[in-house]
């Protein structure tokens, strides 16, 4: 029995056995151009009706995205468009019908992207969407290499948790056999846990819920994130240096692979990064946005980086810099979380990283030291509802940090689309199918 072979791999002057969806169909009087479709790319399928009479019955039947089985011999044909080839088919075999889609718009125009999500499974059947998913596979498989290379092992956190997590706001509540539990926020607390274990160096690749009600491009209440701890370090500055290079490595290997798939479907190109990316304190950012772009922030929003301001990081980056990441440090107190150290002046030990004007990680060195973590969970009216986390500490625990990327959000930025087409099945408040 002859295998399938999938497009890509197709020998020439060899029967193959090919199958895949129907990408377009032109049937003529005697003869009939059906263009296949598999993962890895596209294949004119060729049948002469009059030496096949055979196979009329069934060609009368294929629709637009049906599932056929075709086994022929594939030649090369300077008069083929595509890929220079084509199959001249022996037998078709039809393995599933296909009603007309109903995400299909009319010429010139776009479908809407809720009906499109309403049929997720048929949007995703687009080789646009499919690089995405590709791209992403590159990308979660270039951090891990890179981590597993440089002495950092994976674990997998629960999450379901028993505590409204790190910040006491945001999350899912659950009933959880009559208790009260909460789907996790991030896996913060047990990535820190592993440091007082003595991991040294940890990450992990996992759903992460919150529960914001919000529509905006860039939100979504479920995702997935991929996280970072390590001990032993000095400051903050280390957790950056370890963010630059993993970067720089994932997008290297992305634009190896998929360059010219992503100019010519998404028409923008992968820019490599060069090290150190610019760093830049909140207090100067603010001043630089006011004399660059006039604009103004308050006052009482100054500790944190507002929306506006976050936008506009995307010139500040190019003009100041000619980068499309960005730094930022020096935070106020009341805007990060309880863990973070501070330095002598108050100021927390953290950075958030902007990619072309979009936040894609908070990162941080954290508070190991016992009492002084207790302290600052009690500023915060914490201390109760973070007991368990806090008791990480007692026993000792090495100086450490991490940061957390949403995956689906660098897929995001990196296409130049909206969050609800980077991901495989969005989640958002108003949406729970497909």
């Amino acid at each position: 029995m002859n295998q399938r072979v999938l497009i890509k791999y197709l020998k020439i002057d060899e029967n193959n056995v090919i199958s895949g969806f129907v990408d377009a169909i032109r049937d003529k009087k005697n003869i009939c151009f059906i263009v296949v479709r598999d993962i890895s790319g596209k294949l004119q399928l060729t049948i002469d009706k009059t030496k096949n009479t055979s196979l009329n019955e069934i060609l009368s039947k294929i629709t637009n995205e049906s599932v056929i089985k075709a086994t022929g011999k594939i030649i090369k044909s300077n008069f083929v468009k595509l890929n220079n080839q084509e199959m001249i088919v022996d037998n078709i075999e039809i393995l599933s019908i296909a009603k007309p889609s109903p995400i299909i718009a009319p010429k010139g125009s776009e479908t809407n992207i809720d009906l499109r999500l309403d049929y997720r499974w048929l949007d995703l059947r687009s080789e646009k969407n499919t690089l995405i998913f590709k791209v992403q596979t590159e990308l979660q498989k270039s951090f891990r290499n890179y981590l597993l290379n440089n002495n950092f092992i994976e674990i997998h956190t629960p999450k379901i948790i028993n505590t409204e997590s790190e910040s006491g706001a945001g999350v899912f509540e659950l009933n959880y056999f009559g208790k009260k539990a909460y789907l996790a926020q991030s896996p913060q607390f047990y990535k820190q846990m592993a440091m007082a274990a003595g991991f040294e160096r940890i990450f992990e690749t996992g759903p992460v819920f919150r529960a914001e009600k919000s529509n905006s491009k860039k939100h979504t209440t479920e995702f997935s994130g991929f996280d970072i701890e390590m001990s032993y370090i000095d400051s903050f500055y280390d957790i950056m240096n370890l963010e630059e290079d993993l970067i720089i490595n994932a997008l290297k290997n992305v634009k190896e692979k998929y360059e010219e798939e992503i100019r010519s479907l998404y028409d923008t190109q992968v820019v490599i990064p060069q090290k150190p990316f610019p760093v830049i304190s909140l207090t100067e950012l603010y001043d630089e946005l006011e004399k660059r772009y006039n604009y103004k922030a308050n006052d009482y929003e100054k500790g944190d980086l507002t929306t506006a301001g976050e936008k506009l990081c995307e010139n500040l980056a190019k003009d100041k810099y000619n980068s499309e990441f960005l730094f930022v440090i020096g935070y106020s107190a009341e805007n990060r979380a309880f863990y973070h150290m501070r330095d002598k002046n108050g100021t927390p030990c953290g950075y958030d990283l902007i990619w072309k004007g979009i936040e894609i990680t908070t990162g941080a060195q954290r508070e190991h030291r016992y009492k002084i973590l207790a302290k600052q969970a009690e500023e915060k009216n914490l201390k109760e509802d973070v007991k368990d986390y806090i008791k990480f500490f007692e026993y000792g625990c090495p100086p450490h940090g991490g940061f957390g990327l949403g995956i689906d959000r660098l897929i995001m930025v990196l296409l130049n689309l909206g969050i609800k087409e980077s991901m495989f099945i969005f989640r958002g408040p108003d949406r729970l199918t497909p």
